[in-house]
C-alpha cells in the first residue's frame, strides 16, 4: 500500500504520524490527481472546508465561522487531527493543546486538520518531504514569542528581582 501511495502522489504520506491507510486511500479515490487544480494550499483547504469564513468591516472581523457540508477527505483529516489530540507525544500537539486551550477541543480539530491539509498538499503538490524538525522549530519560536511576552510584562509592572522572587515563592507556597 505504501508503495502504491508513493507511485501515485510521488510522496511518502505515511510520513505524517497519524495518517493511515484509509486516510492515503481517501485521497487516492477522492482527490486522485485533481489536488493540482488548487493552485495554492489556502484554495484547496477552503475547498474542503476547513477555513473560517470570516465576515469583515473596516478591518475588523465581525463574525468568523466554518463553512458547513464536509466531504470525505475533510472527515478523515478530522479523524487524524483527532487522533493527534489524543497522543501523548506527537509534533503538532503543542499547536493542538493551545488551540484547545483557547477556542475548545473541536476548534482545535477543525485548525489541526487545516494544517494537516496544508502539510499535504505542499508535501504533492511541491514535493516537500514532512519534516517533524520544522514543525518542531514552529513550536520552539511559539515558546520563545510566549517568554519574551512574559518580560515585557514583568518590565511593564516596574519588579525587582526580590520582589518578583517573592511573587514566585508566595504563589509556590499557596499550590
Amino acid at each position: 500500500m505504501a508503495r502504491t501511495a508513493y507511485q501515485f502522489f510521488g510522496t511518502d504520506l505515511f510520513a505524517i504520524k497519524g495518517v493511515s491507510h484509509n486516510t492515503v486511500l481517501c485521497f487516492m479515490t477522492n482527490l486522485g490527481n485533481d489536488i493540482h487544480k488548487f493552485p495554492t494550499a489556502k484554495s484547496f483547504a477552503s475547498w474542503l472546508r476547513l477555513v473560517p469564513n470570516n465576515k469583515i468591516s473596516g478591518g475588523r472581523i465581525l463574525s468568523s465561522w466554518v463553512k458547513r457540508g464536509k466531504n470525505s477527505i475533510s472527515i478523515a483529516l478530522w479523524h487524524v487531527a483527532n487522533s493527534i489530540g489524543n497522543q501523548k507525544e506527537y509534533d503538532l500537539l503543542p499547536f493542538f493543546k493551545r488551540i484547545a486551550f483557547r477556542k475548545g477541543r473541536v476548534a482545535a480539530i477543525t485548525a489541526t486538520a487545516r494544517k494537516l491539509a496544508i502539510i499535504i498538499w505542499n508535501m504533492i503538490f511541491k514535493k516537500e518531504i514532512y519534516s517533524s524538525l520544522r514543525i518542531q522549530v514552529e513550536n520552539e519560536k511559539y515558546r520563545w514569542k510566549r517568554i519574551k511576552q512574559a518580560q515585557k510584562n514583568i518590565r511593564s509592572l516596574c519588579l525587582n528581582r526580590e520582589e518578583l522572587n517573592n511573587l514566585i515563592n508566595n504563589s509556590v507556597l499557596l499550590r
